[in-house]
Formats: structure tokens, sequence, C-alpha cells
């Protein structure tokens, strides 16, 4: 196979990092960046924060209310998730990042791979300072800073640019994946979550370099076969997964489990506003409009229950979804005697933005002089 330079651009602590750049006054505050669920002032959970933050135990995921008792006078600012704005800075850094790569794929919106093995002739010294160019080029431009990871393959780049941040930059050579690897925590490696690296504990496998030690066939027994075998090559660094485009999606999705069943609408409401954001995010990504929004339900029988609507025009309206979501869980909920499990979101029927503005200027006839 070809040998191949591959970098993975992480821009640090995204949604706060734009915030700062904003509004300048932040960035010697403790920001965090909160999605509210509204049912009170506090209710509702970190999306991200800043390193000042950090240093203080705020991270994704936990309470607001636990946030603020953690930055309890350290003059912190709590500011609501603003997707379209994150969008649109995420949208002018992807194009700069595009014009350094022979193949590019945005992962999120703040990552992305650029497959650059061409514009280096595989050189990973020129990798490096084509990094540095980079990180200045999306700095001027957009005042946002990135972490980079260099490697052979996609697996390799993606943990070498989390292991430098913020403004980190780390190579990883063909010849140097076993050293780099090692060391390293089991759960570095993508899809080892919690659970997976407390099973490997009980196998005595706590590093990367104890996992590449394990038969194969053992990881196989436990883990599975497909799951098994990725685990062994991705412990000794093999991954092949080429950079590509991704391809046009017909839905975006997100379910979620109920911490209880429920025919409670205020209860699935508040499940349902997290999924929302979730997709919205998502859309503004990929800067898509809908003209469908679904809801799924699984109910305590294990049935799968579902509902959409359909507008005339593509819309990106982040409201209209929450809208539409309750009005469809309102009457589905009326008309069922089941509790649910589970429920989720669905928005489809996508315009790009540039096709939808063409469906409104063609309506539009030109005015005479």
């Amino acid at each position: 196979m070809q040998a191949r330079v591959i970098m993975l651009v992480d821009l640090d602590y995204f949604f706060a990092q734009c915030e700062e750049v904003r509004d300048p006054s932040l960035k010697d505050k403790p920001v965090v960046i909160c999605v509210y669920s509204g049912r009170s002032q506090d209710s509702g959970a970190v999306s991200t924060s800043n390193y000042i933050a950090r240093k203080y135990g705020v991270k994704s995921g936990i309470s607001i209310s636990l946030a603020k008792k953690r930055l309890k006078e350290k003059d912190a600012m709590f500011l609501p998730v603003n997707h379209k704005f994150y969008g649109e800075v995420s949208e002018k850094i992807m194009e700069i990042l595009k014009g350094y790569a022979d193949r590019f794929e945005q992962v999120g919106i703040d990552e992305a791979y650029l497959d650059v093995s061409q514009k280096v002739k595989e050189n990973f010294e020129e990798a490096r300072k084509l990094a540095q160019k980079v990180k200045e080029d999306v700095k001027i431009q957009q005042k946002i800073t990135c972490s980079i990871g260099v490697g052979p393959n996609k697996l390799v780049a993606k943990i070498a640019a989390d292991i430098q941040k913020p403004e980190g930059l780390t190579i990883v050579k063909p010849e140097q994946i076993e050293s780099f690897l090692a060391s390293l925590p089991v759960g570095r490696l993508i899809g080892v979550g919690v659970k997976t690296e407390k099973k490997m504990e009980t196998l005595g496998i706590r590093t990367i370099g104890d996992l590449a030690k394990c038969d194969v066939q053992r990881l196989v027994e436990v883990f599975g076969k497909k799951f098994g075998r990725y685990l062994h090559n991705a412990s000794i660094g093999i991954d092949d997964a080429p950079v590509q485009e991704r391809r046009e999606v017909e839905s975006i999705s997100r379910i979620s489990t109920l911490k209880e069943d429920t025919r409670d609408l205020r209860i699935v409401l508040e499940k349902t506003d997290h999924l929302c954001e979730e997709v919205y995010a998502n859309l503004v990504q990929q800067g898509l409009s809908f003209r469908s929004v679904g809801i799924v339900a699984v109910m305590t029988d294990m049935t799968i229950r579902s509902r959409s609507k359909t507008f005339e025009n593509p819309t990106d309206n982040l409201g209209l979804i929450k809208k539409t979501v309750k009005e469809l869980f309102e009457k589905f909920l009326n008309e069922s005697e089941l509790e649910a499990r589970r429920v989720g979101i669905k928005v489809s029927n996508f315009a790009k933005k540039q096709e939808e503005q063409k469906q409104i200027t063609s309506f539009i006839r030109p005015t005479r002089n």
C-alpha cells in the first residue's frame, strides 16, 4: 500500500474559543458554554469550556449547577450554545483546510482529516512545515487556534492530535508508531469506552502496549470477531481507512434512552430538546436545510412508533424543529396507552443552502428601470 501522510486538525475548545474571539474580554476568564434545558435558570449541562474553566474541573457533560459551584467567585461567564454562529466560523475554517489537502474529510464541526501525501511527497518533515502553515493560516484568518496530529493513517493522526493541547503539533512517523502507542492508556483508542476499558482491565490490559501483546484469538473470544480484530489492528497502529469526502446523507437523527418509562410530555421534551440541538448543529455544519421533521419512540412492549411532518419549503429553523417535535409527541402520547422507553428525532428531505436560495429567487421577477 502506498505510504500516506494524514493530518487530523482539531480546533481547540471550539465553541468557547469562538466566544472569546467575538468578545476578547473573555480571554482571561473561565468560559462555559451551556445547553440549557429551560426547566430553571441553572438546569442543563455543560457543552464545553475553555482551559481556564477546565482547571477547576469544569468539563463537558457535567451539570451547569455543579459548574457554577466549582467556579464560584471566579468571575466566570456562562453562555448558551450558539450553533449557528459556531457553524459559520467552522465553515470558513474548513474552506481554509481544504486548500491544503489532497483529500479532505470533515468529521465534526471542529475536526477534519487531511490527506497531504502528495503535497508533501510522503515526507513527514515537510508535513511538519505544512502543519505549521495550516495553524498560522487558521489563526491569522479566523483567530482560532488548533491542534494537529500527523501520522501514516487516520487512527494515529487522531490520537496524536490529542497529545498536546491547546495549539499542539505531534508528528508520528511510521517507524515511531509502536513506541508512540505503547504507553498510552487503552482508552485513547477510538471505540474503547469506559465499559470496554473496565473489561480489558480484567484481562490485565491497561495500556495500548498491553493490548498489542494480547493474543488476537483471545480478543475475538471476549469482544467478538469484528471488534476483537479491530482492537488488535488498532493496538499496532494499523488503519487503512481512506480520507474521503462524506457522502450525501438522507437524514440526520438522534435517539436516547429516558431515565424512566413515561408518557409525560414534559419529561420527553426535556430529552428531545437536547437531541434537537445536536441535530441542528449537524445541519449547520453541513450547510443543509430540511423539509421533514420526524419523531420515533421505542415503547415498553419494544414496538417502534414513528410520526413525521413535511413542510412546503426548506428551512433551517431550530425553533421549528422543536415546535414540530413537541406537536408530534403531544399528539402521539395522547393516542398511546403505552409508556415510552426511548425517544428520538429525525430531519430529512434536505436541500443545500444555495439550492434553497435558487428556489426563492426563482419566484422573484426582475423589475425594469
